[in-house]
């Protein structure tokens, strides 16, 4: 029988009401004739619970059995939703990560997956089996040990198994309707999109679009796997959502897709740096060794052999990326006059593959921002997005206005 992958958040089984409408979602889908593969997260609100039980039992804990303890919420998830399917009377049993085995690196917290066999899950489809209930957001290491995903590992590990079991799709039931063209609390035109091109919803979700995990939406563009965005609290509908896929399976788009914004973002710049070669592997190195997602970087022309370089990174990420840069001033690996950070930024981004074909998309973007009075502070791009940092206060101002301009709540 054909298969179809199925992932429930934490909000869709965050209660027992919650759990029986979810698995009801399963029945009619078995009932189509599919053999069905549940991916669960946790209860809302239980994985924070577990994390906080950790931190007050062993600030400095062993990530093993951290892993251990924050795994266990959806062991729970998978066991409930396979007893009340069997309520049912659809056949169905749980399914935690070291029984199927999901095969990872031993990094735990945020392990990655490198295999999932299909023999044993296929094995029980064979016997009868319709339904099998796998704990999403963990694994087991070559050690033997449970592993975990890190945060939002649950859509990864569904995109995992479609790709696995070459499911006909992997659709992601969540708290949202589908992917929109922004944050609808922000701007009241927001539109869902009823396709959208994985390169664009990997940008978004880079971006600040929390609907996918990103290494979610890296997986199944490498794999080709047909994703779905629902709401698991609307009424069932084979039209509904999102559908992630190939660019070529959407006929026409707007130039721009959607627009993204990250509100906790850091702005640091270097003054006065040495401008030598290897300069930037001798700033960015320490950086990336201490764990600083850097994002935009700028580099102002060399005056006198010195120069001022620009990044920006997440907020709580400052205080890492300072101790970083003064130990490599320190050993004299750099020499700068000083760190300035400013913490009250935000990242705007139109995100589009339309932008390829056609010109003018930058100028528009800066031409509209500069009409509402936003002064950009710092530019990057890619083939198919532009990002920009400005101050906090006009985040919302922004996003709402280049939504207007590019005109995203009409359909191409």
């Amino acid at each position: 029988m054909p298969v179809l992958v199925m992932k429930f958040g934490g909000t869709s089984v965050a209660t027992l009401d919650r759990i029986r409408r979810a698995a009801k979602r399963v029945g009619v889908e078995v009932a189509k004739g599919y053999d069905v593969i549940v991916i669960v997260s946790a209860m809302s609100g239980e994985t924070n619970k577990l994390v906080g039980y950790v931190g007050e039992t062993s600030p400095l804990y062993d990530a093993r059995e951290y892993d251990a303890v924050v795994s266990s919420g959806e062991n729970v998830t998978a066991g409930l939703m396979a007893l009340t399917l069997q309520e049912m009377d659809v056949p169905a049993r749980s399914w935690q990560g070291w029984q199927v085995p999901v095969q990872t690196t031993s990094a735990h917290s945020a392990a990655r997956i490198e295999d999932i066999p299909t023999d044993n899950i296929n094995v029980k489809f064979a016997e009868g089996m319709r339904v099998a209930v796998v704990a999403g957001f963990q694994g087991v290491s070559p050690e033997g040990r449970i592993t975990t995903l890190g945060r939002g590992g649950s859509d990864t590990t569904a995109v995992a198994f479609a790709a696995a079991f070459d499911a006909e799709r992997c659709d992601i039931y969540t708290d949202v309707d589908g992917v929109y063209t922004t944050d609808p609390r922000i701007a009241d035109k927001a539109r869902k999109l009823d396709r959208i091109a994985f390169e664009e919803m990997l940008e978004l979700a880079s971006l600040g679009a929390k609907v996918l995990q990103t290494r979610s939406v890296e997986l199944a563009m490498r794999y080709n796997v047909k994703l779905r965005v629902l709401s698991s609290f609307e009424e069932q509908s084979d039209a509904a959502g999102t559908l992630v896929c190939s660019e070529e399976e959407i006929m026409e788009s707007n130039v721009v897709s959607g627009i993204a914004y990250s509100r906790d973002e850091a702005k640091m710049t270097l003054i006065s740096v040495a401008d030598r070669p290897g300069i930037a592997a001798a700033i960015f190195g320490p950086l990336s060794e201490a764990g600083v997602n850097v994002d935009m970087i700028v580099q102002n022309i060399s005056e006198e052999g010195r120069t001022d370089m620009t990044f920006s990174c997440p907020t709580d990420q400052v205080l890492r990326a300072e101790k970083a840069l003064a130990a490599a001033k320190e050993r004299g690996d750099i020499n700068y006059h000083d760190l300035v950070a400013d913490t009250n930024v935000a990242k705007v981004s139109a995100v589009g593959i339309g932008m390829r074909s056609q010109s003018g998309v930058a100028a528009k973007m800066f031409k509209t921002l500069s009409d509402d009075g936003v002064n950009i502070k710092v530019i990057a791009t890619s083939e198919i997005k532009i990002s920009v940092l400005i101050d906090r206060k006009y985040m919302e101002l922004a996003v709402q206005a280049l939504h207007d301009a590019f005109e995203l709540d009409k359909t191409a």
